[in-house]
Protein backbone atom coordinates (compact mmCIF):
# COMPACT_ATOMS: atom_id res chain seq x y z
CA UNK A 1 0.00 0.00 0.00
CA UNK A 2 0.96 3.20 -0.77
CA UNK A 3 0.26 6.84 0.50
CA UNK A 4 0.24 10.72 -1.18
CA UNK A 5 0.34 13.35 1.75
CA UNK A 6 -0.24 16.92 1.48
CA UNK A 7 -0.34 19.35 4.46
CA UNK A 8 -0.81 23.44 4.74
CA UNK A 9 -1.37 25.96 7.84
CA UNK A 10 -2.31 29.47 7.76
CA UNK A 11 -2.46 32.22 10.24
CA UNK A 12 -5.93 32.92 8.89
CA UNK A 13 -7.18 36.96 8.43
CA UNK A 14 -7.29 37.92 12.15
CA UNK A 15 -4.58 36.15 14.50
CA UNK A 16 -1.12 37.43 15.24
CA UNK A 17 0.10 33.99 16.05
CA UNK A 18 -0.67 30.44 14.96
CA UNK A 19 -1.52 27.76 16.75
CA UNK A 20 -2.04 24.75 15.49
CA UNK A 21 0.28 22.03 14.76
CA UNK A 22 0.49 19.52 12.32
CA UNK A 23 3.04 16.80 10.70
CA UNK A 24 3.22 13.39 9.36
CA UNK A 25 5.33 10.57 9.02
CA UNK A 26 6.11 7.62 6.50
CA UNK A 27 8.52 4.82 6.71
CA UNK A 28 9.15 1.88 4.95
CA UNK A 29 9.38 -1.36 7.41
CA UNK A 30 9.36 -5.21 6.69
CA UNK A 31 5.87 -4.96 7.74
CA UNK A 32 4.80 -2.53 4.74
CA UNK A 33 4.63 1.31 4.27
CA UNK A 34 3.06 3.00 7.27
CA UNK A 35 2.01 6.50 7.53
CA UNK A 36 0.93 8.52 10.60
CA UNK A 37 -0.65 12.51 10.82
CA UNK A 38 -1.10 14.41 13.77
CA UNK A 39 -2.85 17.46 14.11
CA UNK A 40 -3.09 19.78 16.88
CA UNK A 41 -4.79 23.34 17.69
CA UNK A 42 -3.44 25.30 20.57
CA UNK A 43 -5.92 26.63 22.59
CA UNK A 44 -7.43 30.30 20.58
CA UNK A 45 -7.91 32.46 23.38
CA UNK A 46 -4.97 30.71 26.02
CA UNK A 47 -1.71 31.85 26.13
CA UNK A 48 1.20 29.95 24.47
CA UNK A 49 -0.78 27.26 23.06
CA UNK A 50 1.43 27.07 20.45
CA UNK A 51 3.76 25.89 22.60
CA UNK A 52 1.38 22.88 23.73
CA UNK A 53 1.09 22.22 20.19
CA UNK A 54 4.15 21.65 19.12
CA UNK A 55 5.16 19.80 22.26
CA UNK A 56 2.40 17.04 21.48
CA UNK A 57 3.41 16.89 17.44
CA UNK A 58 7.35 16.50 19.54
CA UNK A 59 6.26 13.53 20.94
CA UNK A 60 4.47 11.97 18.77
CA UNK A 61 7.39 11.92 16.56
CA UNK A 62 9.23 10.24 19.10
CA UNK A 63 7.13 7.68 19.34
CA UNK A 64 7.09 6.82 15.71
CA UNK A 65 10.81 6.93 15.33
CA UNK A 66 11.58 4.61 18.63
CA UNK A 67 9.08 3.12 19.79
CA UNK A 68 6.72 2.06 16.31
CA UNK A 69 9.03 -0.05 15.15
CA UNK A 70 8.55 -2.84 17.98
CA UNK A 71 5.46 -1.83 18.27
CA UNK A 72 4.70 -3.80 14.48
CA UNK A 73 6.25 -6.81 15.59
CA UNK A 74 3.29 -7.90 17.93
CA UNK A 75 0.65 -10.04 17.44
CA UNK A 76 -1.84 -6.89 17.84
CA UNK A 77 0.07 -4.02 16.97
CA UNK A 78 -2.85 -1.04 17.07
CA UNK A 79 -4.03 -2.20 20.40
CA UNK A 80 -0.88 -1.93 21.56
CA UNK A 81 0.28 1.32 19.83
CA UNK A 82 -3.14 2.54 21.02
CA UNK A 83 -2.37 1.87 24.59
CA UNK A 84 1.13 3.84 24.01
CA UNK A 85 -0.70 6.77 22.76
CA UNK A 86 -3.12 6.72 26.01
CA UNK A 87 -0.43 6.77 28.00
CA UNK A 88 1.70 9.46 26.32
CA UNK A 89 -1.42 11.51 25.96
CA UNK A 90 -2.31 11.59 29.51
CA UNK A 91 1.28 12.26 30.40
CA UNK A 92 1.22 15.16 28.08
CA UNK A 93 -1.66 16.37 30.12
CA UNK A 94 0.13 16.28 33.62
CA UNK A 95 3.72 17.76 31.96
CA UNK A 96 1.81 20.70 29.75
CA UNK A 97 0.06 21.47 32.66
CA UNK A 98 2.23 21.81 35.06
CA UNK A 99 4.37 23.83 32.54
CA UNK A 100 1.50 26.65 32.65
CA UNK A 101 1.37 26.61 36.53
CA UNK A 102 5.09 26.97 37.09
CA UNK A 103 4.93 29.98 34.38
CA UNK A 104 1.60 31.19 35.43
CA UNK A 105 0.13 30.91 32.25
CA UNK A 106 -2.87 29.02 30.36
CA UNK A 107 -1.98 26.71 27.25
CA UNK A 108 -3.71 23.81 25.93
CA UNK A 109 -4.65 21.86 22.52
CA UNK A 110 -6.27 19.42 20.47
CA UNK A 111 -4.96 16.27 19.25
CA UNK A 112 -6.07 14.03 16.13
CA UNK A 113 -3.89 11.24 15.29
CA UNK A 114 -3.86 8.56 12.08
CA UNK A 115 -1.90 6.07 11.71
CA UNK A 116 -2.54 3.23 9.03
CA UNK A 117 -0.44 0.22 8.60
CA UNK A 118 0.39 -1.50 5.12
CA UNK A 119 -2.68 -3.65 5.53
CA UNK A 120 -5.11 -0.71 5.74
CA UNK A 121 -6.16 -1.33 9.49
CA UNK A 122 -5.76 2.52 10.98
CA UNK A 123 -6.01 3.98 14.57
CA UNK A 124 -6.67 7.36 15.44
CA UNK A 125 -6.58 9.05 18.71
CA UNK A 126 -8.21 11.99 19.49
CA UNK A 127 -8.70 14.75 22.56
CA UNK A 128 -10.83 17.94 21.24
CA UNK A 129 -12.52 19.34 18.43
CA UNK A 130 -10.06 19.30 15.55
CA UNK A 131 -11.49 16.33 13.00
CA UNK A 132 -10.63 13.00 10.94
CA UNK A 133 -12.59 12.43 7.88
CA UNK A 134 -12.98 9.90 5.27
CA UNK A 135 -13.75 10.79 1.63
CA UNK A 136 -14.66 8.66 -1.21
CA UNK A 137 -15.99 9.58 -4.38
CA UNK A 138 -19.52 9.56 -3.09
CA UNK A 139 -19.36 10.39 0.62
CA UNK A 140 -17.86 12.41 3.56
CA UNK A 141 -17.96 10.84 6.66
CA UNK A 142 -16.73 12.10 10.06
CA UNK A 143 -14.40 9.59 11.77
CA UNK A 144 -13.95 11.53 14.94
CA UNK A 145 -16.82 13.04 17.72
CA UNK A 146 -16.23 16.62 18.75
CA UNK A 147 -15.77 16.77 22.79
CA UNK A 148 -17.65 20.22 22.64
CA UNK A 149 -20.32 21.65 24.74
CA UNK A 150 -22.77 22.32 22.17
CA UNK A 151 -21.93 18.41 20.30
CA UNK A 152 -23.13 17.26 23.56
CA UNK A 153 -26.02 19.37 24.14
CA UNK A 154 -27.28 17.94 20.34
CA UNK A 155 -26.07 14.50 21.20
CA UNK A 156 -28.84 15.03 23.98
CA UNK A 157 -31.18 16.27 22.71
CA UNK A 158 -31.35 19.95 23.73
CA UNK A 159 -30.09 21.58 20.68
CA UNK A 160 -30.50 21.01 16.87
CA UNK A 161 -27.37 20.69 14.46
CA UNK A 162 -28.80 24.39 13.01
CA UNK A 163 -28.94 26.03 16.61
CA UNK A 164 -25.60 24.92 17.59
CA UNK A 165 -24.01 26.69 14.57
CA UNK A 166 -24.22 30.18 16.21
CA UNK A 167 -24.90 28.86 19.45
CA UNK A 168 -22.50 31.22 21.74
CA UNK A 169 -21.04 28.24 23.53
CA UNK A 170 -19.67 25.70 20.23
CA UNK A 171 -15.89 26.85 21.27
CA UNK A 172 -16.47 25.76 25.10
CA UNK A 173 -13.94 22.35 24.30
CA UNK A 174 -14.94 19.31 27.34
CA UNK A 175 -11.49 18.84 27.25
CA UNK A 176 -8.42 19.22 25.80
CA UNK A 177 -4.55 18.23 26.90
CA UNK A 178 -2.90 20.61 29.24
CA UNK A 179 -5.70 22.22 29.94
CA UNK A 180 -8.03 19.60 31.78
CA UNK A 181 -7.73 18.62 35.42
CA UNK A 182 -7.90 14.43 33.55
CA UNK A 183 -8.05 13.69 30.07
CA UNK A 184 -9.88 10.85 28.60
CA UNK A 185 -8.13 10.04 24.66
CA UNK A 186 -11.05 8.51 22.53
CA UNK A 187 -9.73 5.95 19.88
CA UNK A 188 -11.01 4.81 16.83
CA UNK A 189 -10.24 1.63 14.84
CA UNK A 190 -10.87 0.86 11.02
CA UNK A 191 -9.71 -0.13 7.66
CA UNK A 192 -8.30 1.89 4.74
CA UNK A 193 -9.01 0.96 1.56
CA UNK A 194 -6.85 2.09 -2.03
CA UNK A 195 -8.86 5.21 -3.55
CA UNK A 196 -9.94 6.32 -0.30
CA UNK A 197 -8.57 10.02 1.48
CA UNK A 198 -8.38 10.74 4.71
CA UNK A 199 -8.69 14.29 6.11
CA UNK A 200 -7.62 15.94 9.79
CA UNK A 201 -8.53 19.46 9.93
CA UNK A 202 -8.43 22.07 12.78
CA UNK A 203 -11.59 23.59 13.54
CA UNK A 204 -10.83 26.80 11.65
CA UNK A 205 -10.64 24.53 8.37
CA UNK A 206 -14.55 23.39 8.88
CA UNK A 207 -16.31 26.56 10.03
CA UNK A 208 -17.59 28.33 6.26
CA UNK A 209 -17.10 25.64 4.29
CA UNK A 210 -20.20 22.80 3.46
CA UNK A 211 -19.74 19.04 3.69
CA UNK A 212 -20.59 18.87 -0.53
CA UNK A 213 -17.66 21.44 -0.88
CA UNK A 214 -14.89 19.49 1.15
CA UNK A 215 -15.87 15.90 -0.87
CA UNK A 216 -15.41 17.27 -4.08
CA UNK A 217 -12.33 19.25 -3.21
CA UNK A 218 -11.04 15.85 -1.28
CA UNK A 219 -12.40 13.52 -3.87
CA UNK A 220 -10.22 10.72 -4.63
CA UNK A 221 -10.19 11.65 -8.42
CA UNK A 222 -9.45 14.86 -7.36
CA UNK A 223 -6.13 14.53 -6.05
CA UNK A 224 -4.59 12.27 -8.31
CA UNK A 225 -0.83 13.29 -7.12
CA UNK A 226 0.57 15.67 -4.11
CA UNK A 227 0.78 18.25 -6.13
CA UNK A 228 -2.82 18.24 -6.69
CA UNK A 229 -3.32 17.81 -3.00
CA UNK A 230 -1.63 20.91 -2.05
CA UNK A 231 -3.64 22.95 -4.70
CA UNK A 232 -7.18 22.01 -3.33
CA UNK A 233 -5.75 22.63 0.46
CA UNK A 234 -4.99 25.88 -0.36
CA UNK A 235 -7.77 26.80 -2.24
CA UNK A 236 -10.17 26.04 0.72
CA UNK A 237 -7.94 27.30 3.22
CA UNK A 238 -8.10 30.39 1.11
CA UNK A 239 -11.93 29.97 0.84
CA UNK A 240 -12.31 30.02 4.43
CA UNK A 241 -10.13 33.27 4.74
CA UNK A 242 -12.15 34.79 2.16
CA UNK A 243 -15.44 33.81 4.07
CA UNK A 244 -14.46 35.92 7.06
CA UNK A 245 -12.57 32.73 9.13
CA UNK A 246 -11.21 34.72 12.05
CA UNK A 247 -9.60 31.05 13.60
CA UNK A 248 -5.60 29.45 12.66
CA UNK A 249 -7.44 27.07 9.39
CA UNK A 250 -4.91 23.74 9.02
CA UNK A 251 -5.29 20.38 7.15
CA UNK A 252 -3.59 17.31 6.43
CA UNK A 253 -5.16 14.96 3.24
CA UNK A 254 -3.90 11.34 2.45
CA UNK A 255 -4.35 9.45 -0.39
CA UNK A 256 -4.18 5.88 -0.17
CA UNK A 257 -3.19 3.93 -3.41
Amino acid sequence: MNFCVSQHSDIGGVKTTNQDSCAFFEAKTDKGNIIMAVLCDGMGGLQKGEVASATIIKEFALLFENDLPEELGKSSPLEDIKYKWDRTIRELNQRISTYGRNNNIQLGSTLTALLILEDGNYLIGHVGDSRAYKITESDLTILTEDQTLVAREVKMGRLSPIQAKTDPRRNILLQCIGASKTVEPVFYFGKAQPGECYMLCSDGFRHTLSPEEIQSAFSPTANCNEDDMKINIERLINLNIERGETDNITSVLIKVQ
